[in-house]
């Protein structure tokens, strides 16, 4: 089984509307390609700015990037990745914001949604600072989506380094991983494509990646790159560093091929070691 996939590797203003509109017009032009899957950026409707996140924050189902996405989807017939955005929800502890990304479905369902797991707490000395603790919360699941040709594992970029949360979703059975995501000019020539091979090689599931367009009038300078990466590690297609839509053929007959002739997961001594997931919904919305 096979479809058409595309990434909207597009350049993020100041401006929720503006952003929104630049979205729509690349989900249209991916449509028209005969896209059936779309992946968009991590935070494609704001900067990537702990000052910003507050202020374009909203709340599922009422919230105007939301409604954007579940009626694109709809409309289009196609499932879409909303990238993440700013949601603002209350919780136990009181309303907090997360880095959220929103799956919807061909009717305009939301299928899952995915709280980005691990916080983007760094400081890099030469290189960048930046910490998501400061204004974001943690999410606390592992987000693995039906769809229509497989299980697809969502993820948001600082959460692809952490291989026991990509293998996790393997065993709850993903043949795909999409990861939204926004390294940086210092992070991303180091680490983003052996990282995204490595996840795709040790999983033998295709990995998508979807970056930002670089905006160097931006605080935050992503790094692009978007990529697509089969099960075997190849690259199927990668993004430059402007704006622009990748695409590639899935096909999934190929996670087959690769886990039968190579058969890592398999192979994996469950008598010596074992990943420890604690019991929770597969996802929830």
């Amino acid at each position: 089984m096979s479809f058409k996939t595309a990434v909207c590797q597009m350049l993020v203003s100041h401006s929720k509307s503006d952003n929104i509109s630049k979205a729509k017009s690349m989900i249209e032009e991916a449509v028209s390609q005969g896209a059936e899957l779309i992946i968009m950026p991590e935070m494609f409707n704001c900067p990537y700015e702990n000052t910003s996140f507050p202020d374009f924050a909203e709340s599922y189902p009422d919230g105007e990037t939301v409604k954007f996405l579940a009626q694109t989807a709809k409309e289009n017939k196609i499932y879409l990745v909303g990238g993440s955005v700013p949601e603002s929800a209350e919780t136990e502890s009181g309303r907090q914001i997360f880095n959220t990304s929103f799956f919807f479905d061909p009717q305009g369902q939301l299928i899952v949604r995915h709280r980005k797991v691990h916080l983007f707490d760094i400081d890099i000395e030469g290189g960048i600072s930046f910490r998501e603790s400061d204004t974001l919360g943690r999410g606390d699941q592992i987000t693995v989506a039906g769809t229509k040709w497989c299980d697809i594992g969502l993820a948001i970029c600082y959460d692809m380094r952490f291989p026991e949360l990509m293998r996790a979703m393997v065993l709850k059975g993903a043949k795909m991983i999409l990861i939204p995501a926004a390294f940086n000019t210092t992070t991303g020539p180091a680490h983003w494509e052996i990282t995204l091979k490595t996840r795709a090689v040790d999983n033998q599931t295709f990995v998508i990646a979807a970056s930002p367009a670089r905006n160097l009038e931006a605080a935050y300078h992503a790094y692009g790159h978007s990529l697509i990466v089969d099960p075997w590690g190849e690259i199927l297609a990668e993004a430059g560093t402007g704006e622009e839509i990748i695409y590639a053929s899935i096909d999934l007959e190929l996670v087959d091929r690769v886990r039968r002739q190579l058969p890592l997961l398999r192979h994996r001594r469950t008598d010596l070691y074992r990943l420890e997931v604690n019991s929770q919904p597969m996802a929830q919305k």
